[in-house]
This record gives structure tokens, C-alpha cells and sequence, in this order.
């Protein structure tokens, strides 16, 4: 009989007894990586200010509607300037905070020039945005005096002229429309006339 030089290994034979410890080991590393999980994300910023209290975080405030002064709109104007000429807000996606509509045009001083409808929305610290574009000035529509926001729909009245040589002073078509935020972008809604009894 030859004697193996090797050392003996019949001890590195994996048993049941092996297996049932790592496997316990395992589970333990498992659950402990479970409890030292952070918390859930949330879209709010972070609290400078420590406005969260011991017994939770409290619900961010809502922030401040978008003030139109404060934005630059996509309108050209040329050597004059531009102006709001209405504004309305409300919280028209759901999110707990206002957003502004303004309608924006030249300060042509005679005529009507057309308006834009723009929709202005912020982030904290952060100078009013354009997210939309409900009425392009191109489309030579001025906005009635009607405009608001209920219930997270935007209403207003819309004037227009049927063809170029109407007096840019008494436009001939109207529209009673409304927008709502559905499925990621504004849908615009003709509505009836309203009637009088």
C-alpha cells in the first residue's frame, strides 16, 4: 500500500450540516440588508429649514404660484415691449401646487394684437417656467376678459377674425374653450355657447 502524500481532505466534504449553516448565514445577511433599507424616495426637495417635526415629515407646503412678471415668454415683439394682460391660477395637475395661466401680448397701443396663453409652473428657488403654449400669438387669437381656472380646467373665451380684411378693432368668430391636463399634456375642449333666457 502506497501512502498519498496529500493531506487528508475528507473533512472539506460538504454535509447537511454544512449546507443548513449557510444557508442560515445567509438568510441573516438577507434580513439585515432588508432592515438597513433607507427610506422612500418622495419628489420633494430637501428641508433647509427644518420644517419637519419629531413626530413625522410634515407635508411640504405648497409652493407660491408662478408669478408672470417673473418669466420670459417665447412672444417676439420687436421694439415694444410685452405685457400680461390677465392672469389666472390654480393647481391644474394635481400636484399641490398652483401653476399660472397668463396671457401675454405686444403693448401695440392701437388694435388688438393677438395673444398667447402660456402656462407657468416652478421648481423651489427657481425663476417661473413656460411648460405650455395653450394659444400661439401666430394663431391671431385675442383672449376675452373670461379667463379662469376651476377645478383644475382652464376656461376662456377666444376672438378672432374670419379673414384679413376684418377691422383689426371688432373681430367676427368666437370660441368658448377649455383646457384640462390629461395623459401628460393639455386637452383643448370647444364648449357650447353659453345661452341667455
Amino acid at each position: 500500500m502506497q501512502i498519498s502524500d496529500a493531506p487528508d481532505l475528507a473533512h472539506t466534504r460538504p454535509r447537511p450540516i454544512h449546507w443548513l449553516s449557510t444557508a442560515t448565514a445567509m438568510a441573516a445577511v438577507v434580513a439585515l440588508a432588508g432592515l438597513l433599507q433607507p427610506g422612500p424616495a418622495t419628489a420633494s426637495q430637501t428641508d433647509p429649514q427644518g420644517l419637519r417635526n419629531a413626530s413625522g415629515p410634515a407635508a411640504a407646503a405648497p409652493l407660491p404660484a408662478p408669478d408672470p412678471a417673473d418669466a420670459d415668454f417665447p412672444l417676439e415683439c420687436g421694439a415694444v415691449r410685452s405685457v400680461v394682460a390677465q392672469k389666472a391660477t390654480g393647481d391644474l395637475d394635481g400636484d399641490g401646487s398652483p401653476e399660472t395661466v397668463a396671457v401675454v401680448r405686444c403693448d401695440a397701443g392701437l388694435g388688438t394684437p393677438p395673444s398667447g396663453v402660456y402656462v407657468l409652473t416652478r421648481a423651489e428657488g427657481d425663476a417661473p417656467r413656460v411648460v405650455a403654449t395653450l394659444v400661439d400669438p401666430g394663431e391671431k387669437w385675442t383672449v376675452g376678459p373670461d379667463l379662469t381656472v376651476n377645478d383644475g380646467v382652464i376656461l376662456a373665451t377666444l376672438f378672432g377674425y374670419s379673414e384679413p380684411s376684418v377691422p383689426r378693432c371688432c373681430p367676427d368668430e368666437e370660441e368658448h374653450v377649455s383646457w384640462q391636463w390629461k395623459n401628460g399634456a393639455f386637452l383643448r375642449t370647444e364648449l357650447p355657447e353659453a345661452r341667455s333666457s
